[in-house]
């Protein structure tokens, strides 16, 4: 996985899943009870699973305003041809095919996310909305309510059409105890009031509150109620390797557990010709395979088993480059500016181990990582500091707030501030106790990173036992609170987001991303002022004190930060100019509704490419710098 990753949800903005540079996570908060009966010995008696309800047709209000967009920029190459397999590769297989519901928020969601459209989009340049399911949109004059007309052509991947009952039938989907997916419970319970559906293309999606941004908040995809109805105690089980039906331009066709998965371009796709997806998705196949071995991937990539290798890590593209088939020009490399939110990249305490329960011991740890000794001596100063879990959101982001820096005073003036001494190993300990904590993480690639962080630490007195995991264990261990600090990152959305991250309500318990278990009433207080407000300037007063509060509790240690993205490539795929849009997080992003599918493959340079290989002829190697999106 690059470091930059954007996993798309059922809400376009809303946060989908951890990492970006390591993670995962989907957040959550406890559903209400299932009721059930009981037999005369206290145990729980089945009961049949009706299907839901269909939802009653309304009258549409009069007076609608709507809207469309077909103005804005396409960003598409009209000289895009279809055809060829894009080959990728996989760090681990994912432990289900599901996107909700325990073990779905790998970073591999993403894939299939991918290819599920929701109402509407966001243009990746200008930010505007675009059509996506939705022709057309409409707001309510009580700033709760959106109105959308759905394209008729829309088709799930089985051929049945896309109706409005498929987005009412989200709501009973999300809100089911069935799923095990607390934390789309609560959204599409507290945040979507109902679904009113007018005809088979026509509905409104009405939020339980008026709010600013409001298509950021409600333009939901759908769900198909054909292929789901009626839920029951086994959804789990029985959908843990379905293809569910989607409304993208790839499907599932073929896996192998463990090896790989593909998925091919429907040859019909209902929107090939829509003005933000013409040129777009251009090849058949695209091809997961699973080399857990970064290593071993490079190895493929340059034997062409592969076609991109992420090369945002420095020593990747400083020196692994350094080989022959970049230098005679077969591999081209491209270093491509973005502008968009960073990824909470850094180190996530647990504050349920009780070494971190003690706020002085949270802040001699941040006082104990000497995050610029990695960037200057690992990362080749191509990273920059992160300052807080929330940089690049606009006036949203609080820039007076800067990460503790190392400094092993402030750590002695910490631990000694809570009757710690260093022990004769040089370790600070109370009671019997010593400053050993575990750091879980799962790339190899990280491992230098962390072991500077290690050795710097230990000159502190704290001690880091490092535990690489592979991926699905590493993200199972972290969801499960069962870690003492995690190393990773988050994706992004267009608003920051704090609930899911810092609100009591997810502590204490599994599958949530409040990671670090805070649990702050003054935290939750700020919190759920951000999500009532419906003025923006409060709104952002709100998200600045929030990130004072976090910054106060120090539960998390902001790394790095990377604003571009580097990739190495065959020079046999095409790519449109500038190459990739503001907010791209990858050349060959494969799926993404928003910004992917803007490569296409080219046979007769694959052919060029191959023939010159084979007789030692060389072209002129390439390195490309695009600051089109710098900001």
């Amino acid at each position: 996985m690059s470091d930059l990753n954007r996993n798309k949800i059922f809400i376009p903005a809303m946060i989908g899943a951890l990492l970006c540079i390591i993670g995962i996570a989907i957040a959550g908060c406890t559903p209400e009870k299932e009721p059930s009966a009981t037999d005369g010995a206290g145990q729980a008696v089945a009961e049949p699973v009706q299907p839901a309800p269909m939802p009653v047709r309304e009258t549409l209000p009069e007076g609608i305003q709507w809207l469309t967009n077909d103005s804005d920029p396409v960003f598409a190459d009209p000289e895009a041809r279809r055809g060829g397999t894009l080959h990728l590769a996989l760090d681990s297989f994912p432990l289900t095919f599901r996107v909700v519901g325990p073990d779905s928020n790998t970073s591999f969601r993403s894939a299939i996310l991918g290819n599920q459209l929701s109402l509407t989009g966001i243009h990746p340049n200008t930010l505007n909305i675009v059509p996506e399911l939705a022709t057309h949109w409409a707001y309510g004059s009580d700033k709760k309510t959106m109105y959308f007309r759905l394209d008729p052509a829309a088709r799930w991947s089985d051929g049945v059409p896309v109706t409005a009952d498929d987005f009412a039938y989200t709501l009973d989907f999300m809100r089911s105890p069935f799923i095990v997916a607390p934390w789309y419970n609560d959204y599409y319970t507290n945040e979507i009031e109902r679904v009113i559906v007018y005809d088979d293309h026509t509905l409104a999606v009405v939020s339980t509150k008026a709010q600013p941004d409001l298509h950021l908040k409600i333009s939901i995809g759908p769900t198909p109620r054909h292929f789901f109805d009626p839920l029951d105690q086994d959804f789990i089980r029985k959908t843990n390797w379905s293809v569910v039906p989607n409304t993208g331009p790839y499907q599932i066709d073929r896996f192998r557990k463990g090896r790989y998965i593909r998925f091919a371009r429907k040859k019909d796709w209902w929107a090939n010709d829509r003005r933000y997806f013409k040129n777009r998705f251009n090849v058949d196949t695209v091809l997961y395979k699973v080399i857990r071995d970064p290593n071993l991937q490079w190895e493929y990539f340059k034997k062409g088993k592969l076609d991109v290798y992420p090369a945002t890590v420095p020593k990747y593209w400083h020196i692994k480059t350094r080989t022959p088939v970049v230098e005679k020009g077969y591999v081209h490399k491209m270093w491509f500016f973005n502008d968009t939110p960073q990824s909470a990249m850094g180190l996530w305490m647990n504050l349920d181990r009780e070494i971190f329960k003690d706020v002085n011991l949270r802040y001699a740890f941040a006082h104990a990582m000497n995050v610029k000794k990695v960037i200057t001596q690992v990362l080749r100063n191509d990273y920059f500091r992160l300052e807080s879990a929330y940089v690049g959101y606009g006036p949203y982001t609080d820039t007076s707030i800067r990460a503790r820096r190392y400094n092993l005073d402030k750590v002695r003036e910490y631990m000694t501030r809570s009757g710690w001494q260093r022990g004769p190993d040089g370790i600070w300990a109370k009671n019997g106790r010593r400053y050993s904590v575990e750091v879980v993480y799962y790339r190899d690639d990280h491992t230098q990173r962390l072991v500077v962080l290690k050795e710097e630490a230990r000159k502190a007195g704290i001690e880091l036992n490092l535990l690489k995991l592979d991926p699905s264990t590493a993200f199972k261990k972290i969801l499960e609170k069962r870690h003492d600090v995690a190393w990773l990152g988050w994706s992004t959305g267009m608003r920051p987001h704090f609930w899911e991250f810092w609100h009591s309500v997810n502590a204490h318990k599994g599958q949530t991303n409040n990671v670090t278990n805070t649990d702050d009433p003054e935290m939750d207080r700020l919190i759920d002022a951000y999500r009532n407000s419906l003025d923006e300037q409060e709104r952002i007063d709100l998200a600045h004190r929030i990130q004072q509060r976090v910054h106060e509790i120090g539960a998390y240690v902001p790394t790095f930060m990377v604003p571009y993205f580097r990739e190495v490539y065959w020079r046999w795929w095409r790519l449109p100019d500038p190459p990739a849009t503001r907010t791209s997080g990858s050349l060959f992003s494969a799926f993404d509704s928003s910004s992917g599918g803007l490569f296409w493959f080219d046979p007769q340079l694959a052919e060029q490419t191959r023939n010159a290989m084979a007789d030692g002829v060389a072209f002129p190697p390439v390195t490309i710098r695009d600051e089109t999106y710098k900001p």
